[in-house]
């Protein structure tokens, strides 16, 4: 037997913490199953069940809504259901096309819905079930499930922060959306302080009582992408952040050409619909390096934040995500008429 000395004591807690992480998704062993898929719209639904949290300590519990699902003791089922459904996607299709989506939060909720209504041991009792007073709406209950641990109100949400310039990204404040008038300790203010306590008002109660669902545990659940300023390498991540987050970069439009020096590749922005899963582009699609510079010359200098993502040849034709960046205009996070 070969010895192994102990870890240092910071050594162990950053082991244990990456532990802790990856046991927030009952999937660890399938995060890379969606590379393997070949339908977009299956690959967002792989992506979502399986990427981990942006976070691992929450004011309010996060579960996974797959938690207590059969699937979570036979991941091999989850993973043979959507290899099936990426044979033929014909069911999830037609899902989505049931209802405009035009949000990306929500596609992130449809992608959830259809997954736990096919998932084994999880009963879904409602979905986006609005809660009024007097006639006027309160907010919607995102997700109401049965499974064996009980019954469950869960919010869904996807999300995308940069860290702001100038700051150490510790502080969950550091964090906005890509338009800047989103942040990440809003949001979590926002669910804590609204959308999860709503199922336990009075007038939510009265409308969970006429569908037979009792006292449901609040839970939350918040998948998306941390990107770091690409000038500050020392730039830090959340302190409640998971260590297994997903991540990226960002710069601003003035940088991009150093930027693409110290960065070679295949450049080519992704369209909003797009930036769930890690892109797979077939070769027909990849655009020449001409193509890119045209369309960065013509991008006006007030426009909105570009996700670029840059591709390498894949096993099968195709080209794959190897890093994504978001490009923004010079003047963010300040944005035209702030």
């Amino acid at each position: 037997m070969v010895f192994k000395p102990a870890a240092p004591m910071r050594s162990r807690r950053q082991l244990a913490l990456k532990r802790y992480a990856r046991n927030m998704t009952p999937f660890p062993l399938l995060t890379n199953l969606p590379s393997q898929l070949r339908q977009p719209a299956v690959r967002d639904l792989a992506w979502a069940l399986l990427s981990p949290p942006l976070l691992a300590q929450t004011p309010w519990p996060q579960r996974h809504p797959l938690q207590a699902s059969r699937w979570s003791q036979q991941p091999d089922a989850l993973a043979d259901w959507l290899l099936s459904l990426d044979a033929d996607s014909h069911d999830l299709q037609q899902w989505l096309s049931q209802r405009s989506i035009r949000r990306l939060g929500l596609y992130y909720e449809r992608l959830w819905q259809f997954a736990l209504h096919a998932a084994p041991g999880v009963e879904v009792l409602a979905a986006n079930l609005p809660i009024r007073q007097h006639g006027h709406t309160l907010g919607e209950l995102d997700m109401l499930l049965r499974d064996e641990e009980g019954v469950h109100h869960l919010e869904l949400a996807i999300k995308l922060y940069l860290g702001q310039p100038s700051c150490n990204g510790t502080d969950l404040a550091h964090w906005l959306g890509p338009g800047s008038h989103d942040r990440l300790d809003l949001k979590l203010t926002h669910l804590g302080q609204h959308q999860l306590p709503l199922s336990t008002r009075a007038e939510a109660q009265q409308r969970l009582s006429e569908l037979n669902i009792q006292r449901p545990q609040a839970a939350l659940w918040l998948g998306g992408y941390l990107f770091y300023p690409w000038q500050q390498p020392s730039y830090a991540a959340p302190a409640e952040g998971n260590p297994e987050h997903l991540r990226g970069r960002w710069l601003h439009r003035a940088d991009w050409s150093d930027f693409a020096m110290h960065t070679p590749g295949q450049w080519q922005p992704l369209d909003r619909h797009a930036w769930l899963a890690p892109a797979c582009i077939e070769e027909a699609c990849l655009w020449s390096r001409e193509h890119f510079n045209q369309w960065l010359a013509a991008l006006p200098s007030d426009a909105n934040a570009q996700l670029l993502v840059c591709l390498i040849e894949g096993p099968q034709n195709d080209w794959l995500e190897a890093e994504r960046v978001f490009l923004v205009n010079d003047h963010w996070p300040a944005q035209p008429g702030d």
